[in-house]
Order: C-alpha cells, then sequence, then structure tokens
C-alpha cells in the first residue's frame, strides 16, 4: 500500500471514530435535581422535652403520643432497630444539637407588603402526597367527630356504632402498638402501613392482635367498645410521618 492511500485510510479511521464518540455523548443522560427523590421532612422538635419510658410503652407509642415521626425518635436518641426500650428510660423529643440538626436562619429585613384590594379566602390545607395504598372504612357507622387541623383533641374521626362491632384494618401492614397505655385511646392498636403511614384505632373493647403481628386490609383486629370514651365508637386517625392527616381524604367515599 502506499503512503497517500495509508494516509487516506488512516484519515477515514479517524473521522469515524470521533463521529461515533459524538453520537455517544449525545446520549448520556446527565440527573438533575428535579429527578432525585425528594428529601423527607423531620418532625417538628420540642426542644428542652422529654418523656420517662413507662411499662408497655414501645417507641411508636411514645412517638404517636408526642406527634413525632418514630425514626426521628429514634434517631434523636440513638436507637437501633428494632427500637426496644425500657422502663425509666428518658428520651428526647429533639435532636442532640440543634445547631446540627435545627439551623435557624438569619433574620432578615422584608419590605412590607401592599394591602391587598379585598380579603382572599384562606387556602385549604395540602394534602400530602398518595400514600398509594387503597384504603377502607375501619368500621361501620356515622362520623359523628371529623379532624379538625390544630385541634390536639380532633385529629381523626370518631364513627359511632354497636359494642362489639367489628373493627377492620383499613390497609395492610403491621401492627406495631397494641395496649391501653396512650391516655384518651383506651384500647389502642396502631398499625405501621410502610415507613411513613400509620393508621391508629382507638377506644376498643377488646384487641385481637398483638405487635408483630401482620394484618391485612379488612381484617378484623379488635371489637368496638368504649374504653376511654362517653359511648361505643371508633376513634381512627391515619398519619403521614408521624402527623395526623384528615382520615377522609383518603377514605372511599360513602
Amino acid at each position: 500500500m502506499t503512503n497517500s492511500k495509508w494516509n487516506t485510510h488512516k484519515s477515514l479511521a479517524l473521522l469515524a471514530a470521533a463521529l461515533l464518540l459524538a453520537a455517544c455523548s449525545s446520549t448520556v443522560v446527565r440527573e438533575t435535581s428535579s429527578s432525585r427523590t425528594p428529601q423527607r421532612v423531620v418532625s417538628q422538635p420540642k426542644y428542652g422535652a422529654t418523656v420517662s419510658v413507662q411499662r408497655g410503652d414501645t417507641l411508636f407509642g411514645v412517638a404517636f403520643r408526642n406527634g413525632i415521626d418514630f425514626r426521628d425518635l429514634a434517631a434523636w436518641n440513638n436507637i437501633p432497630s428494632p427500637y426496644t426500650i425500657y422502663p425509666g428510660q428518658s428520651l428526647k423529643l429533639y435532636p442532640p444539637s440543634r445547631s446540627a440538626s435545627a439551623p435557624v436562619s438569619k433574620p432578615t429585613t422584608v419590605p412590607a407588603a401592599p394591602r391587598p384590594p379585598a380579603a382572599a379566602k384562606p387556602a385549604p390545607a395540602p394534602r400530602p402526597a398518595s400514600s398509594g395504598f387503597n384504603w377502607r372504612w375501619p368500621a361501620e357507622g356515622v362520623v359523628i367527630g371529623r379532624f379538625t387541623t390544630g385541634d390536639a383533641t380532633k385529629q381523626g374521626v370518631d364513627i359511632a356504632g354497636a359494642n362489639g362491632q367489628a373493627v377492620r384494618a383499613s390497609a395492610d401492614g403491621v401492627v406495631v402498638y397494641s395496649g391501653g397505655g396512650l391516655v384518651g385511646y383506651g384500647e389502642l392498636i396502631i398499625i405501621k402501613h410502610s415507613e411513613s403511614w400509620l393508621s391508629a384505632y382507638g377506644h376498643n373493647r377488646k384487641r385481637l392482635v398483638n405487635e408483630g403481628q401482620n394484618v391485612k386490609a379488612g381484617q378484623q383486629i379488635a371489637e368496638m367498645g368504649r374504653s376511654g370514651a362517653s359511648r361505643d365508637m371508633l376513634h381512627f386517625e391515619i398519619r403521614y410521618n408521624g402527623k395526623p392527616v384528615d382520615p377522609l381524604q383518603y377514605l372511599p367515599k360513602r
């Protein structure tokens, strides 16, 4: 082969390689901030507050009672899974270091906003992200008490019924609390459906499931009663990352 032909073949090979690299580089997908999974919002700490574990308490029960995600309570107190706690143990309801876990933003001067021409209607409370579950009504009966945002006495719905009536799991999950140690709830069952979602069933006459037991949606878990209440009824809550949400936004329409 002559030098001129060799140089021609070499040039064509280099050109083909360059075109191939250009084609490959055009297909590279780069991660953007919009494609990343959003971080979970940490529970609101209660700085300076502690609780003393009582006999029969569980980490899930303590977290539920104080409106804190169980994962945050465990992290703040260095409690690994399976989250074993002991009577007399003191649990902090806040992270060890405020500066590390709850940075305080610097105050800024904000100019006064112009007065609106007319009072606008308050925006409805934002609904949390979809749970991914097909929630079921936990009991038959009339709703006699509704959820009210910010009211510690109305964090779920109250369903009137008859003594001994079936109370059923609203979705698949595992029982993480079954007991009578949470004041105001009577005989209570808490079911964990995922890392972010819990449901609670209070004022039962009799609990039919134990902690650690897996349950299916629609399975009977208790008998309705009036423990801790003035009449036979079920108090039902749904909690997202430890915070109560309106169950009527998730239960099917009746």
